[in-house]
């Protein structure tokens, strides 16, 4: 079988790390919330979008059932969110966030990441501030206009909407996500949103020059490794090619 089969072997198992990673940061999430606000979709509008966002990232049904199970039941795992900011390789800003049952595990695994890779961990609103929180949403469709009007007669405090190659994509604050895609559903009741997340969408860019770019490569590969790790924002704009 030689080499060929070798990093095939590698490539299969990188491959199922991914899923893995996926299913698992899925099924935390799914959990906390069916745990904090009710395991029934039907009563929760947060839950049920959820749920969708994770089918449209191909989580198989038994993940998600096994999550909503175990927060239907007593007991179980104490999860809680945990941020944690500072600048990366070549200086540029990160905010990590992660959802974790031991906080002193978390924090540790996510320092080293910083520590291994001549980073800087910061305080609390270190970074978070050059970042805007926003909701985004975006369809298929090609007529932005008449989507900030429902949205502004809705009372939906809106960003920005952009119409690009047929989609269309909604800006709006964090705070405004379940607001915003029920004014959707309601203006537009045959809409299929395509794109459904709350991120951290930085202010200004920062340079990653090739020689710091295998070090900032380095450190997004350590935080993916860490199971508590759930996302990663950074304002690195890194280099062509």
């Amino acid at each position: 079988m030689g080499r060929s089969f070798e990093v095939r072997k590698v490539s299969m198992a990188k491959t199922a790390g991914q899923k893995s990673k996926v299913y698992s940061k899925y099924g935390k999430q799914l959990y906390v919330m069916a745990k904090n606000s009710g395991a029934d979709p039907a009563g929760n509008p947060s839950l049920r979008a959820l749920i969708e966002k994770a089918k449209r990232d191909q989580v198989p049904a038994h993940v998600i059932e096994k999550a909503l199970e175990k927060a239907s039941g007593v007991g179980g795992e104490d999860f809680f969110a945990a941020r944690y900011e500072g600048f990366g390789p070549g200086g540029c800003s990160m905010i990590i966030d992660c959802l974790t049952d031991n906080n002193n595990r978390t924090i540790t695994d996510v320092r080293n990441c910083f520590t291994k890779t001549g980073s800087k961990m910061g305080a609390p609103g270190s970074v978070a501030h050059q970042f805007d929180h926003l909701a985004i949403v975006s369809f298929v469709g090609d007529d932005a206009e008449s989507v900030l009007e429902a949205l502004l007669a809705a009372d939906v405090d809106v960003n920005d909407v952009e119409c690009e190659e047929g989609h269309v994509t909604v800006f709006a604050p964090a705070t405004e996500s379940h607001k915003l895609k029920q004014a959707l559903h309601d203006a537009f009741p045959e809409l299929t949103i395509e794109l459904d997340e709350i991120t951290f969408v930085p202010q200004t860019r920062a340079d990653i020059s090739a020689d710091d770019l295998p070090m900032f490569e380095k450190f997004l590969h350590m935080l993916n490794d860490c199971d508590d790790v759930q996302d990663v924002y950074h304002n690195a704009n890194l280099p062509n090619g």
